[in-house]
């Protein structure tokens, strides 16, 4: 029987290498564009809610773009009362390309991002109603290149796609983040290999919310943020729209971008990961079932058979652990840490599987989805 199933792990783990995408590689990277040409205009639209800590250095980012087009920032200081709105008015611009707006209460069935969100989109559309140019969203917490806009609009252009997001890179400091961020990345090309994303035939669609850059055209072809509304992976809902309408997407990895957010504890992950999981598993049981099983056959089970097996098990065993390892180690690579880390995957998959669980055992006591203060009960309901 030890051997059956060490048999199904190694196998598994043949398929995921070979026939998945080949989502272990370390993923497109967009370079720096030092073109000068005229470029189509762009609005960024920045939700904020207790950002105070990063906002300065992310609109201040923002602002030093060094674009050749039309080029403003909507900042929506989404019901903050750690005074984020304030600071960014306090922000040098002399070139009068930010505006700051305060955020109304949110209509029933509407997510907190979403709904700020889309009033940063209605501020852009009253202040250019053309249809033309793009619409970058990012996050409150992410520091932009001088160089990263006209890099995305280059990309968006020169190859006619309709969206164009960026996986940014993330702290990775302290123990706990060196232990656990790069896995988060890593699952999650497991989950969206972006050879499959950036494929216009393949039905995959994903995006990172920390850098999307939308075609305004292709925007409005889905219906605007409002088709999303009461979205919590919102960056892959948004994605999966585009996708669905017959536009072309594009997900790769930053070198321009990186977030200054700190997780400096495994109790700050472990409430990233639960965040969102069991949304990701469509609130069923059945497919929590099915995915920890599958944590279980894929990551924590080869070590267990090259531990406690013996013969075929073992060998088995050493075989798919020694292709989890390997598969890791492009990622670990993008963050300038020693292969050694993937020792620890095995370790890294419980607390995945936990935090997993956890998420799943907070929507059915109740709690739903907990983020900024508020707590969301299933897709269109909040609190």
């Amino acid at each position: 029987m030890m051997a059956f199933f060490a048999a199904v792990s190694a196998v598994i783990w043949v398929l995921l290498i070979f026939f998945h995408g080949k989502f272990w590689q370390a993923g497109p990277v967009l370079r720096r564009d030092d073109s000068s040409r005229a470029l189509p205009p762009v609005s960024v639209v920045v939700p904020a809610r207790d950002e105070a800590e990063s906002i300065g250095g992310c609109l201040e980012s923002l602002l030093a773009q060094d674009y050749a087009g039309p080029f403003g920032v909507v900042l929506t200081d989404d019901g903050s009362v750690d005074g984020t709105g304030g600071l960014a008015r306090k922000l040098p611009d002399p070139a009068g390309k930010l505006t700051v707006i305060d955020g109304l209460s949110r209509p029933p069935g509407w997510s907190g991002k979403l709904w700020a969100v889309q009033q940063g989109v209605m501020q852009v559309r009253r202040d250019n109603p053309e249809d033309d140019g793009y619409i970058l969203l990012t996050d409150a917490d992410i520091e932009h290149d001088p160089v990263h806009v006209s890099t995305l609009v280059e990309k968006a252009e020169r190859e006619q796609l309709d969206l164009v997001s960026e996986m940014v890179e993330l702290n990775c400091a302290s123990v706990s983040e060196k232990a656990l961020v790069p896995a988060f990345v890593f699952f999650f090309a497991l989950l969206y290999p972006f050879a499959r994303v950036n494929e216009p035939a393949n039905r995959t669609a994903a995006a990172a919310g920390g850098t999307i850059l939308i075609r305004r055209s292709a925007l409005t072809r889905i219906g605007g943020i409002e088709a999303l509304k009461g979205a919590l992976i919102d960056d892959c809902t948004l994605a999966a729209h585009v996708k669905g309408s017959g536009g072309k997407i594009y997900l790769g990895h930053s070198c321009l971008a990186r977030s200054v957010r700190p997780y400096p504890h495994p109790g700050d992950i472990w409430k990233m990961i639960a965040r969102t999981a069991y949304v990701q598993l469509r609130y069923s049981p059945l497919l929590l079932l099915g995915t920890v099983i599958g944590m279980v056959l894929v990551w924590i089970a080869p070590v267990f058979f090259v531990i406690f097996g013996r013969g075929l098990s073992r060998k088995l065993g050493f075989v798919a652990w020694s292709m989890a390892m390997a598969s890791y180690t492009p990622t670990l690579r993008r963050f300038r840490l020693s292969p050694l880390w993937a020792l620890l995957l095995p370790a890294v998959a419980v607390f995945y599987t936990a935090a997993t669980i956890g998420s799943a055992f907070d929507h059915h006591r109740g709690r739903g989805v907990q983020w900024k203060n508020r707590a969301y009960t299933d897709a269109s309901h909040d609190r």
